[in-house]
C-alpha cells in the first residue's frame, strides 16, 4: 500500500501549535508503522461526499483526515475535531475528467437563505456576488466548457470561473488546483490558453505530473519526518513539474536559470546539485553562491532535501565562493593573508600621494581599484588602457588613465612587498593552478544567486568548468542585484546565451505583495551579452492579505505601528521564528527593537555566517535579508535619505554614477520586501522614501 501526503495536510500541520503538532506526528508515524494497529482509532466520516475519507483520533479534539483505498493510504488534512469534520464534508478526491490527474475538489454548493413565510427570500451568497461584479469585465466567458476543464478545472467550478471577474478569480483561485489557476491566470494576462497536456499512456491518477505537485508517496520513516518536520518549506521537498525540466535537462556549456524573486531559483539550484550526484555516483558537485549566511541556508534545505541520504550528502559541497577560494588556495596555491580595506586604503593613499594624483578622491580610486583593476586582475598599462570600463562611468583622458595606472601599479607592488593579497587575486591564481593541471577538485559546479558573483570568482569557474557539458549551472535574478556592478559574463568564457531559461511562477510569495512590489522594478532587464530576464507573465499561485504600507509623523508612531501589527501576527497564529524585520543600516536597528520590546516578543540578529537555527523575530539590514524567506516581513525606516541612502549619493564621484546608485537601492527594497510569504509591513517616517511613492501608485 502506497503511503502518501498531501499538500493540504502539510499546510494544515503547520497552523497547529508546536505541542499540536508533535502529537500528531506520533500518530502519523505509527500510522505508517501498521494501519492496522488496534490502538488506532480510524472512523469512516459519514457525511463526507466521499466515502472514503476517515477521522484519525489523535487525542481528544485533534484529527487527522484519512483518505482510504485498497492501494492508498492517504494523510488529507488535521484539524480540532469539528474542523476537521467540515472539511472532509465539502471535498472528494477524483480523476480529472480531461487531465487524469488525482485531485482534491472542494464540493460546490450553492447556498440560499430561507426567508419567513411571506416574504421574498434575500439572493444568495453567489447572486449576491454576481450583482455585484455584473459591471465588471468577465475574462473567462469566452472559454468553453471543454476549454475550461481542460485545464484541470473541476466539473463544479466551470460555470463559476466562466462568471467571474477578474477580482472575484482571485476569491475563486483558493477553490482550485494549483495547476488549473496558474493556467487561468496566465490566459487572463497573455490571452493564451494552454491546457494541461493529457498522458500518453495510462497513469495512477496520482503519478500524474499535476498531481505529484500536491501529493508524495513517503517510502520510509525518514521521508515522512522530513515532509512532518519542515510543512512550511515543502517546496524544498515538492519539485514544480515546470522546474523538474530545467533540474533533469543536459546542457552543451554552461546554463542559466532566472525568475523574479520567489519563482524557485533556488530550489531549482538545489535540485540541481542533488540530481548531478546521483546521476553520477563518483562525482564531485560544488553548491555554491555569494554570501555564508545564503551558504548555511543553502545547507539547511540540502538537509531537508536528502535528509539521511550519506551517499547524496558526502558529495555533496556547499561554501560560500570566498569560503571555497581561500581552502582551495590553502590546498593548492599556499597560505593566504588577505589585506584589509582599511590597509588597503592607507596603501592607495600613500601611493596617490607618490604619484601626485591628488586629483582623485580616494572614494573614486578605491572603486576604479576594485571594480577595475583589481576585479579583472589588470597587471600592465596596456591592460589597463585597453580594458572596457563597464559601470564606470566617469570619462577619463589617456593622461588622467596613465597617471592612474602609476597609483595602482605602486598600489599592487606595495601588497606583494607585504605578502597581502584581494579576494580576486586569490581565484586568480587558483586559474592559474588549474591550468598547471592541478586537480579541479569538483565535477559539477552549482551557483545560487549568480547576479552578485564577482568577476574574479567566475573567471575562476569558468576554468573549473572548462566547457564541458553540465559542469555550470547558474539561478539568479537581475533585479535582485545588490553587490557588483554588470560585467559581460561572456567576455570569461561563461556563454549561457540558448541556454537560459525563465522562470514565471511565483510560489513563495503573494499575488499582492507581488504584485506590489514589481512596481519597483522595470518589466525587463538585460545583462551586459544582451540576455533579457522579462518579469512580464510571472503569476503567483496564492493570494494573501493585502501589503500595508505606514506614513507616520514619528519614531514613535512607527514603533507603535509595527507593535501592533507584531500583536495581529501572533493572533493570527504566525510564530516569532517565522518573521522578519529589515532595515537599511544597522544604525537603525534600535528602531525594530524597540517595536519588537513593545510587542512582548524577542529578537535575534542576523549575520554573515548565523546558523539560522536561532529563535525569535529575526532582524537585520536588507542586505542580510537576501536569500531568507519568512511568512511575515516589515521593512521599517524607509525614510527620505534612508532610501536611496544618503552617503552614496554623496559618494558619487561623477553625477552619471547616479543611476547604480538608485538602482541597487530599488533592488535592495524589492529584495526585503520580496522575503515575506503572506504579510508585508512597510513603514517610514515623514518626509517618507520616494520609492514609496512607486509602490503606493499599485
Amino acid at each position: 500500500m502506497n503511503f502518501r501526503i498531501a499538500d493540504s495536510f502539510t499546510d494544515s500541520l503547520s497552523r497547529l501549535s508546536a505541542q499540536e503538532q508533535k502529537a500528531v506526528k506520533t500518530t502519523v508515524f505509527d500510522l505508517q508503522a501498521d494501519p492496522s494497529t488496534p490502538g488506532l482509532k480510524l472512523h469512516r466520516i459519514d457525511r463526507s461526499k466521499d466515502d472514503r475519507f476517515w477521522s484519525l483520533r489523535v487525542n481528544r479534539d485533534l484529527r487527522i483526515v484519512v483518505h482510504k483505498s485498497a492501494s492508498s493510504m492517504l494523510l488529507c488534512h488535521v484539524a480540532h475535531h469539528d474542523d476537521a469534520y467540515k472539511w472532509a464534508e465539502r471535498r472528494r478526491i477524483e480523476k480529472h475528467p480531461k487531465t487524469g490527474a488525482a485531485q482534491i475538489v472542494e464540493v460546490r454548493e450553492r447556498v440560499e437563505e430561507i426567508a419567513p413565510q411571506g416574504e421574498q427570500a434575500p439572493a444568495s451568497v453567489e447572486e449576491r456576488r454576481d450583482e455585484r461584479e455584473a459591471d465588471y469585465p468577465r475574462p473567462f466567458a469566452s472559454l468553453s466548457q471543454d476549454d475550461i476543464l481542460g485545464v484541470g478545472v473541476p466539473e463544479d467550478w466551470v460555470q463559476d470561473i466562466r462568471q467571474c471577474s477578474e477580482d472575484g478569480f482571485f476569491e475563486l483561485a483558493d477553490h482550485l488546483p494549483a495547476e488549473a489557476a496558474e493556467v487561468l491566470l496566465n490566459y487572463a494576462a497573455s490571452g493564451v490558453l494552454r491546457p494541461s497536456e493529457p498522458s500518453a499512456v495510462e497513469l495512477d491518477p496520482f503519478d500524474h505530473p499535476d498531481a505529484q505537485r500536491r501529493f508524495r508517496v513517503l517510502e520510509n520513516r525518514e521521508e515522512l519526518e522530513r515532509a512532518l518536520d519542515y510543512p512550511w518549506e515543502r517546496w524544498t521537498v515538492f519539485l514544480h513539474p515546470a522546474q523538474r525540466s530545467f533540474v533533469e535537462r543536459d546542457y552543451n556549456g554552461p546554463a542559466r536559470v532566472a525568475g523574479s524573486a520567489g519563482t524557485g531559483k533556488t530550489v531549482v539550484a538545489l535540485h540541481r546539485a542533488v540530481r548531478m550526484a546521483r546521476k553520477h555516483p563518483d562525482a564531485s558537485v560544488l553548491l555554491t553562491t555569494f554570501s555564508p549566511t545564503l551558504a548555511n541556508a543553502l545547507k539547511i534545505k540540502l538537509h531537508r532535501l536528502v535528509g539521511n541520504e550519506a551517499q547524496v550528502h558526502e558529495r555533496i559541497t556547499v561554501r560560500a565562493i570566498d569560503t571555497l577560494g581561500l581552502e582551495l588556495h590553502e590546498r593548492l596555491v599556499g597560505p593566504t593573508t588577505l589585506a584589509s580595506e582599511a590597509r588597503i586604503e592607507e596603501l592607495l593613499r600613500g601611493c596617490a600621494k607618490e604619484a601626485s594624483a591628488e586629483e582623485f578622491n580616494l572614494r573614486f580610486l578605491m572603486d576604479e581599484w576594485r571594480n577595475v583593476v583589481d576585479a579583472w586582475q589588470l597587471r600592465s598599462w596596456e591592460d589597463y588602457k585597453n580594458v572596457s570600463r563597464l559601470g564606470r562611468k566617469k570619462r577619463l583622458g589617456g593622461r588622467q588613465r596613465e597617471l592612474l595606472w602609476e597609483v595602482f601599479e605602486c598600489l599592487r607592488g606595495k601588497l606583494a612587498e607585504e605578502k597581502l593579497l584581494t579576494m580576486p587575486q586569490v581565484f586568480s591564481a587558483l586559474g592559474e593552478a588549474l591550468d598547471r593541471g592541478e586537480p579541479a577538485s569538483y565535477d559539477f559546479a552549482v551557483i545560487d544567486e549568480a547576479q552578485d558573483v564577482g568577476v574574479a570568482e567566475l573567471a575562476f569557474l569558468a576554468k573549473l568548468g572548462a566547457g564541458r557539458p553540465n559542469a555550470l549551472f547558474f539561478s539568479g535574478d537581475l533585479g535582485q542585484r545588490i553587490f557588483q556592478q554588470p560585467f559581460s559574463w561572456k567576455e570569461l568564457g561563461v556563454d549561457v546565451r540558448g541556454r537560459s531559461n525563465t522562470l514565471r511562477v511565483n510560489y513563495r510569495t503573494s499575488h499582492q505583495i507581488r504584485a506590489l512590489v514589481d512596481g519597483l522594478l522595470p518589466p525587463a532587464l538585460a545583462d551586459v551579452d544582451g540576455n533579457e530576464e522579462s518579469r512580464m507573465g510571472t503569476l503567483s499561485v496564492f493570494n494573501g492579505p493585502d501589503p500595508e504600507i505606514a506614513i507616520v509623523d514619528s519614531e514613535e508612531e512607527e514603533i507603535e505601528t509595527v507593535a501592533t501589527w507584531l500583536q495581529r501576527l501572533q493572533a493570527d497564529g504566525v510564530s516569532p521564528n517565522e518573521i522578519g524585520i529589515f532595515v537599511r543600516h544597522e544604525d537603525l536597528e534600535h528602531r525594530i527593537r524597540a517595536a519588537v520590546e513593545k510587542a512582548g516578543l524577542t529578537c535575534f540578529e542576523l549575520t554573515q555566517d548565523m546558523d539560522l537555527t536561532e529563535r525569535g523575530v529575526a532582524i537585520g539590514t536588507m542586505h542580510l535579508a537576501k536569500g531568507l524567506e519568512f511568512r511575515a516581513v516589515a521593512v521599517m525606516a524607509c525614510d527620505d535619505e534612508v532610501l536611496p541612502l544618503q552617503s552614496r549619493i554623496e559618494a558619487v564621484s561623477d553625477t552619471s554614477d547616479l543611476d547604480d546608485v538608485y538602482d541597487t537601492e530599488r533592488h535592495l527594497l524589492y529584495v526585503a520586501c520580496t522575503r515575506a510569504r503572506d504579510y508585508l509591513l512597510v513603514t517610514g517616517v515623514e518626509p517618507a522614501s520616494e520609492f514609496l511613492d512607486d509602490l503606493r501608485a499599485r
